[in-house]
């Protein structure tokens, strides 16, 4: 080898190396603190993947300790015939920091029936310790679906002030709207 081809490949081996060394210690000061979103959404997936794919005891790890074993005894009844095909994130609210909601829209089917429904929850998530647990799935719209509570019913103050005009649309409700007759919109870009 040449005394040039030497010094070059000692050159790049210098380079390699200190980059070797120093793109590690740069990342470590970037990223040395995780932000408390990102472990939320470790625990979103681990639950929900685990919940599709029948990891059961991996999914139960995400929520409360002591509603693990009827969870895992529950979901291994339900996979029988309940198969979630899809899931995916809609929308993630921080309510407190270490409170969230998470909204998932589910695709899922019986094989007892075959035909694939879509179903949004809605997720309460708290965290534990350094764990983020989900304490409360509900539906919010779509099919009713095995394993899913069902929203909470409205209690008599609400339905007073819903009587009295005075009530709020929660989510997943289905408040009055107004109907607009889009027609002449339609028709109007068509001729564009």
């Amino acid at each position: 080898m040449s005394t040039t081809a030497r010094a070059s490949l000692m050159t790049s081996l210098a380079l390699g190396l200190g980059l070797a060394l120093i793109v590690p210690a740069l990342g470590a000061g970037c990223g040395a603190a995780p932000k408390r979103g990102e472990e939320l959404m470790d625990s979103v997936l681990t639950y929900n993947d685990g919940v599709r794919w029948g990891r059961f005891a991996a999914a139960a790890s995400r929520v409360p300790p002591a509603e693990r074993p009827d969870f895992v005894d529950e979901r291994d009844e339900l996979a029988d015939d309940l198969h979630i095909s899809e899931w995916d994130v809609v929308k993630v609210e921080q309510v407190t920091e270490d409170q969230a909601r998470v909204q998932i829209k589910y695709s899922w089917f019986l094989d007892s029936v075959g035909t694939v429904q879509h179903t949004q929850a809605l997720q309460r998530w708290q965290r534990s310790g350094k764990a983020w647990l989900m304490v409360d799935e509900r539906r919010v719209r779509g099919e009713e679906m095995p394993g899913l509570a069902e929203p909470e019913p409205e209690s008599e103050d609400q339905n007073d002030a819903d009587e009295s005009g005075g009530g709020e649309v929660r989510e997943g409700e289905v408040g009055e709207v107004d109907t607009v007759d889009v027609s002449d919109a339609r028709t109007a870009s068509a001729n564009r």
